[in-house]
């Protein structure tokens, strides 16, 4: 089996709770929440609060709110430190003083660190982030002349700063992209106290003075941190849709995960829409009336995947036409599958093939475009698949065969693997042909012990091998580095909802933060 079969089918499975896609390209964002819904093909839902899980000794609540405000304090001090300060040049006229020419340059932060923050949701708004106990020191150099001087100084200087930080994001729908607009920032500062070198102990007018280039650090360190939290914002989003896309892609497969609606924000949850169309060879699937609706999903766990038939019918298809359902067994493990019991008499044809010393070989493909439909049984695929038998150094096929199936398939995912359970409620022999003979087989004999071993040898088969190609490719793309904590593949008429509590994880955060300080 290529190394990308059915890669489309289950890429969105398990989707990631960082590549939440509230960022995704999109070129029309609908107003109407009705018709957004027709269009969407998949849904994610992070809630907030988290859900209670019996297995944590801890409060759920807690935990989850310490995990998303350690890594959003890890962000902030990069939008700290990583902010460059410009040189300041001005002049004003001071009370008791006269006229104050100043100057500062090479300003930057040191001894950073952050005491705790908090968030919550703003329905209907957007996000609450509060940053307190803020601690830093400024340092950086001053030119200054006031009164009679008529020769300005420089020397060096520190400033102590103590600080609480409060953004405000909004989440809008614009240039063609959901973003964050991150300009209701404000910080409060319950210390800031400048220190000129060599002079701790300055007389009253110095303090006046001292006093005024406080304040000026103040607009400065003020203008300049939120105005990078606004890049840092913008860089986020980059950086999530980047990664979301490349998640989705695969070969000339991919996913447009566009918002069809800028996303719904409640007390309890952050709720996106995505249009879910798949695209092969320039050609895009459509979706028009989709069967979402909010109150399919609940708010008792983190996070949520609501994903629409009509995403998964399209990707089965483009893996098709791309031929990524494609199988070949030999030697002796195509022997060691025949070991299994069957109720059917073996043909003598195939004792013969397994005897040959050079290997016997399987070949089968889809030849035609499979067809699912999702219930509360399961999802239900169609599809026909055709096989050829080669035995010894033949090349000529001894057996060519067609069949059609219909399976049941269940999946999960535990302990970083993924897990896929079939049953076969129909297959059928359409056509069987034995080279030697050069008619259809009409044996009834031969044609139930082909449709015997495709189903109790061939599709657990299949399945085995989907279950470790899916999980290496979903360990490609970072799926085993989070920690997902009981998740649940739920199967309804006509979607498939996959809920889960998760961890972080360390290394996604890193790669942002080393993009961030570029």
């Amino acid at each position: 089996m290529p190394r990308d079969v059915f890669a489309p089918l289950l890429l969105l499975l398990l989707l990631l709770p960082s590549f939440l896609p509230v960022f995704a390209a999109s070129h029309v964002c609908l107003q109407d929440l009705a018709s957004a819904y027709r269009h969407t093909g998949a849904v994610c839902r992070l809630t907030y609060p988290a859900a209670v899980v019996c297995e944590w000794d801890l409060d759920p609540m807690l935990v989850f709110t310490s995990k998303v405000n350690e890594k959003t304090t890890k962000v902030i001090e990069a939008a700290f430190q990583h902010t460059k300060y410009p040189s300041v040049k001005g002049e004003k006229f001071l009370l008791f003083i006269g006229r104050v020419t100043y100057g500062l340059d090479n300003l930057e932060i040191h001894n950073l660190s952050i005491g705790q923050s908090a968030f919550e949701l703003h329905p209907g708004e957007g996000i609450g982030l509060e940053i307190s106990n803020v601690s830093a020191v400024f340092r950086g150099s001053i030119q200054y002349g006031y009164g009679n001087w008529l020769v300005a100084q420089s020397i060096d200087f520190e400033i102590e700063s103590q600080i609480d930080l409060g953004i405000n994001p909004k989440l809008y729908c614009g240039e063609g992209k959901v973003a964050a607009d991150t300009s209701d920032c404000y910080l409060n500062f319950h210390k800031l106290h400048l220190q000129l070198q060599g002079d701790k102990e300055p007389n009253w007018l110095k303090r006046l003075f001292n006093d005024f280039i406080t304040f000026t650090v103040k607009l400065i360190i003020k203008g300049q941190i939120c105005k990078e939290i606004n890049k840092v914002a913008n860089i986020l989003a980059d950086f999530i849709q980047d990664t979301a896309e490349q998640f989705l892609s695969s070969g000339d497969i991919s996913v447009d995960i566009g918002v069809v609606a800028a996303p719904v924000i409640n007390a309890n949850y952050i709720e996106s829409y995505h249009k879910g169309l798949t695209s092969y060879n320039h050609i895009a699937s459509v979706i028009n009336d989709s069967v979402f609706h909010p109150r399919q999903l609940t708010e008792n766990r983190m996070l949520y995947f609501w994903i629409s038939d009509q995403v998964l019918i399209p990707m089965l298809k483009a893996a098709h036409q791309d031929k990524r359902f494609q199988f070949n067994i030999s030697g002796a493990e195509f022997s060691e599958l025949f070991k299994t019991n069957l109720s059917s008499a073996m043909p003598e044809y195939m004792r013969k093939c397994l005897l040959e010393p050079d290997s016997p070989q399987l070949r089968v493909w889809s030849s035609s475009v499979p067809y699912l439909n999702t219930s509360t049984f399961g999802t239900t695929v169609w599809g026909a698949a055709s096989g050829e038998l080669l035995c010894g150094t033949q090349s000529t096929p001894i057996l060519s065969f067609q069949t059609g199936v219909n399976v049941d398939v269940t999946a999960s995912y535990a302990d970083k693997k993924l897990f896929l359970k079939g049953n076969a409620t129909g297959v059928y022999v359409f056509q069987a042909e034995l080279a030697s003979q050069k008619h259809m087989l009409l044996d009834e004999d031969h044609l139930e012990f082909i449709r015997e071993a495709v189903e109790k040898i061939g599709i657990p088969k299949v399945l085995s091998v989907m279950e470790i190609e899916l999980t290496r490719l979903l360990d490609q793309q970072g799926v085993n580095l989070f920690d997902i904590v009981n998740p649940e593949v739920l199967h309804r008429d006509g979607y498939v909802l996959i809920q889960m509590d998760f961890g972080f994880p360390h290394h996604l955060l890193t790669e942002f933060l080393k993009k961030t300080l570029q």
